[in-house]
């Protein structure tokens, strides 16, 4: 039985234009976030295979194997709902979005400081990545990472609550090679309703953790 089904998107393909055109998007989560799917539950019976064998030989490629293909479907869960096509612009208390407003505000100084650094985070992700803005839990605050292909390079405990997807699969079919202009473009579409609630989430459950005997 699957432990990992691919989600549906929450819009039609064509939602996202033109900043994202309708064949990336259908491309994207119907092959690409699907392998990640697929490459998830099968690396889960190979390892229960393993385990009725007790045979490690590949046990540390089938681990690798599970954070990159699991890593992969979650954070892509996360993009697709991160994004709509009546998004964009700076997430605004009038919105209902202020504390995520203060927050940011609070951890990098100022929005523009914060849409500098995460675009550029993005931006030069050597080779296959992710730029992130990711709860912090030990400190409260708001943090930016770059996340090399799905898992490396992130701090143990951070929450992802806004991702952008720096693949080339993601964008290269309508920006080519101009990874930075789609990076750009990426901002017009932001959902900060969907920010803001994974962020008040990621909060909850710091505290929750925090507060367990």
């Amino acid at each position: 039985m699957a432990v990992y089904t691919l989600p549906e998107l929450p819009y039609d393909y064509a939602a996202l234009e033109p900043v994202i055109n309708p064949q990336i998007v259908e491309l994207h989560h119907d092959k690409h976030h699907a392998a990640y799917v697929k490459g998830a539950n099968d690396t889960l019976d190979q390892l229960a295979e393993a385990r009725d064998k007790e045979s490690w030989g590949a046990v540390n490629g089938l681990e690798k194997s599970l954070a990159f293909h699991l890593s992969g479907h979650i954070l892509h869960s996360i993009y697709w709902h991160n994004m709509t096509g009546d998004g964009g612009g700076e997430p605004l208390a009038a919105d209902g979005v202020g504390e995520l407003a203060d927050a940011i505000t609070a951890s990098f100084g100022s929005f523009k400081g914060f849409k500098a650094q995460l675009t550029k985070a993005a931006a030069t992700t050597q080779g296959s990545g992710w730029g992130v803005l990711a709860f912090e839990p030990v400190s409260g605050r708001l943090i930016v990472e770059q996340i090399y292909d799905h898992q490396g390079n992130v701090g143990q405990g951070s929450v992802p609550v806004l991702v952008f997807d720096a693949w080339e699969h993601a964008f290269y079919l309508q920006y080519k090679n101009q990874k930075v202009d789609f990076i750009e473009a990426m901002w017009k579409v932001v959902n900060w309703q969907d920010v803001a609630k994974r962020y008040t989430a990621a909060k909850q459950r710091a505290n929750t953790l925090l507060l367990a005997p």
